[in-house]
């Protein structure tokens, strides 16, 4: 089942039901490009053998990226290094599709860009929230110009040679923060209903969907909820999958969490307990049930037998991310009869935020090796790969910084 192909509802193929999903890589080239490190990864995954390759977060405005690595593509970007990762991730038959995104609040403060989102509320982090800068309530203008850029994002990805996109509207990024009652304050018709709450998502699919061609994958990622007290709830995601039945959308991943309750790795707010794998299997199988089109999910799936439980259990395709750091040949191995576990162990530190931000740390040092030629690590100590991380991201942000004073002026 797992390695059996899937055509979607646009009448493209995906060679099988297993996808990379989005891990942000943070190895954006000067001016936020990909460049010779993110092409060998990808073409690492590629020789890999899952079916569906999707990026992680490309920013569809350099203002506003979710860290300084971030790779950033507006309509006049130059589109040949787009061009040669979309040709390295594409050379074993994999389809490649890229996660399009504005991160909204959840902006570094220390990174001088702007952090629109629906209302000013900032992040509720404990010590860590002034890591993160001070919100401002979108305008009618700047909700507009934003449509328009994922609708020019999505257009500059296609004539890169990709395959399709995938809309971000989880984790907490502005789409989310929009469909959330807890961040969403708006009394206008952005805000209130949910039907409000959905339109930003629902406008970007319509505007997306207008700007590309009828065989281009559109997708969105969506939260099967927040797992914050109040927040966007398994109805509120329920309701949102039916009203997305009604656009052309070709497949939904389902995920959950957000920067304050790090569901996507295993931790929620709300003290909700995860499965320890396939995370969102159980909230997933009751959404794919209203769904029309295929529904993936994803969470911390790393042997054969859980991904063949999640198709059993009614997805059409099976997300994997950290394992893909572990050992980005997973899928041949598994087609190959070879049932590795490639599990990162946890970072079970008292300070969760901090835990969290060193679990992600951990993974772009392995996407790093991976892509400058090593393995993926072995084993690495969770302190000194995260002073490392911060120690590169203040290298990185010092270039951007520097990048976008000289672009603006």
């Amino acid at each position: 089942m797992l390695f059996t192909p899937l055509t979607l509802p646009n009448g493209s193929t995906l060679p099988n039901r297993l996808a990379k999903a989005a891990i942000e890589e943070s190895l954006a080239e000067p001016g936020q490009l990909p460049g010779a490190v993110i092409q060998r990864l990808y073409q690492r995954w590629a020789d890999g053998g899952a079916g569906l390759l999707i990026t992680g977060n490309v920013m569809i405005d350099r203002r506003a990226l979710t860290g300084p690595g971030t790779i950033a593509l507006e309509a006049n970007a130059p589109l040949a290094p787009f061009k040669a990762w979309a040709q390295a991730a594409r050379s074993n038959g994999a389809q490649v599709w890229m996660q399009i995104n504005h991160p909204g609040r959840q902006v570094m403060a220390d990174m001088g860009g702007q952090a629109w989102a629906p209302s000013a509320v900032a992040l509720d982090l404990g010590k860590h929230s002034k890591l993160f800068a001070q919100p401002v309530a979108m305008s009618a203008e700047n909700i507009a110009e934003v449509i328009q850029r994922f609708a020019d994002t999505a257009h500059a990805a296609e004539q890169a040679g990709f395959n399709g996109v995938q809309i971000h509207a989880a984790h907490g990024y502005l789409i989310s923060q929009f469909l959330s009652p807890l961040t969403n304050r708006r009394n206008d018709e952005w805000g209130g209903s949910l039907t409000n709450r959905a339109r930003l998502l629902l406008e970007v699919v319509r505007a997306v969907r207008a700007r590309v061609s009828p065989g281009f994958s559109v997708a969105v990622k969506l939260n099967s909820a927040d797992f914050q007290r109040g927040g966007f709830s398994e109805d509120d995601a329920r309701q949102v999958v039916v009203l997305l039945n009604g656009l052309p959308v070709d497949l939904i991943e389902l995920s959950g969490g957000s920067y304050e309750s790090p569901a996507m790795q295993g931790r929620t707010a709300d003290g909700r307990t995860l499965a320890r794998e396939a995370y969102f299997l159980e909230f997933a199988t009751a959404l794919a049930a209203v769904a029309r089109m295929p529904v993936m999910t994803t969470g911390g799936i790393t042997r054969p037998a859980i991904a063949e439980q999640v198709l059993a259990s009614g997805m059409a395709m099976v997300g994997i991310a950290t394992a893909l750091s572990v050992a980005p040949d997973l899928p041949n191995q598994w087609r190959a009869g070879q049932a590795l576990n490639a599990a990162q162990a946890p970072v079970n530190w008292k300070d969760k935020t901090l835990a969290s931000i060193a679990t992600m740390a951990l993974v772009r040092r392995r996407l790093h090796t991976l892509g400058t030629g090593g393995g993926s690590g072995g084993a690495l100590n969770p302190l000194w790969t995260l002073l490392g991380d911060q120690w590169r991201a203040k290298q990185l942000t010092r270039r951007y910084r520097k990048w976008l004073a000289q672009s603006a002026a």
